[in-house]
């Protein structure tokens, strides 16, 4: 009867341990907030233990240690900032840091920024590490890019010209005859000049066919852009344009000498390089603003003089000139 007894109490124990262990592993956490984790990089399920602990996610280091060898399987965590749901089971929080679901943080490189504010902006990105040099201007493509805390900020910068290569390697590809540049790089070139000269999407390809008329018969691009492009390398000017700027042979400067600038001026997105892989069929050889953010074309520099002093009339009328 004794022996029973004893056998009795053992099995209650044993089955008691099992719940527990069970409880501990599946059982809701002790977060009663939803919190956020970061797990280093090299960390193990041993040392990735103490951080969850000190951050409130489970109750014990050594019983998740435990739990994990028994249930957890062999697959490895994952480096990064993962967020914990709120009473979140041992279980679970190994799951999240195994599957690598990190959380994503974006960054975006609007359409035609230049490279000496691509390399500021991801400087100022606190969550990423590491040093960086200014990227060639033209190599970035413009977009939204996703990446976790502490991940560096030159794979960000190969990742986002790693795009400009695949996209231009697409575009050009698929360029027209009526395509006016001979080399990808010209296109970058010429693409990165319409960007800045219109913010008009709708406007893009017939910009792309003023300036590929004017390249075919040796005229002049007088690109404003091009003139700031050497003073501020992109960055805005702040105030009109000297006269001694317009004249700066410099290799950029298109009222100074005919041709492409000597490189891009900014980084263009897709379609300002496709417009110029595909520009509209036009005749027009001039354009100016129309104070609505858009252009007037016209064909003839009679017509062109007409909408400078139209464009003109427009900004006295505003108060911007007298």
């Amino acid at each position: 009867m004794k022996i029973r007894s004893l056998f009795l109490v053992a099995i209650a124990i044993a089955v008691g341990a099992v719940l527990f262990v069970l409880g501990s592993w599946y059982g809701p956490g002790p977060n009663d907030e939803p919190l956020r984790v970061q797990i280093d990089r090299g960390s193990s399920v041993y040392s990735a233990a103490d951080t969850l602990e000190a951050a409130g996610a489970i109750r014990s280091a050594a019983l998740f240690r435990l739990d994990a060898k028994l249930f957890g399987g062999t697959a490895p965590i994952r480096f990064g900032e993962y967020e914990i749901p709120r009473r979140a089971s041992a279980a679970s929080i190994l799951s999240i840091l195994q599957s690598g679901a990190a959380i994503q943080y974006l960054l975006t490189v609007p359409e035609g920024m230049p490279s000496i504010l691509v390399y500021e902006r991801l400087k100022a990105e606190e969550t990423l590490t590491g040093d960086i040099a200014v990227p060639r201007e033209g190599s970035v493509l413009p977009d939204t890019y996703a990446f976790e805390r502490g991940e560096s900020r030159q794979a960000v910068l190969d990742r986002m010209q790693a795009a400009m290569d695949k996209t231009l390697a697409e575009l050009w590809a698929a360029r027209k005859p009526t395509t006016v540049v001979k080399t990808p790089e010209e296109a970058i070139t010429l693409a990165s000049v319409v960007e800045k000269e219109t913010g008009k999407p709708s406007e893009r390809r017939m910009v792309a066919g003023v300036y590929s008329n004017r390249l075919r018969i040796g005229m002049k691009l007088d690109a404003d852009p091009t003139v700031i492009y050497p003073v501020t390398k992109g960055k805005p000017l702040g105030r009109r344009i000297l006269r001694s700027e317009l004249r700066a042979d410099n290799g950029y400067n298109t009222y100074a000498r005919a041709g492409l600038p000597k490189g891009p001026i900014a980084n263009p997105g897709r379609e300002s390089i496709a417009a110029v892989l595909d520009p509209a069929a036009t005749p027009a050889l001039y354009f100016v603003a129309d104070g609505t953010g858009g252009h007037v074309f016209a064909n003839t520099l009679s017509e062109h003089n007409d909408n400078v002093v139209k464009w003109r009339a427009i900004r006295r009328a505003r108060g911007e000139i007298r």
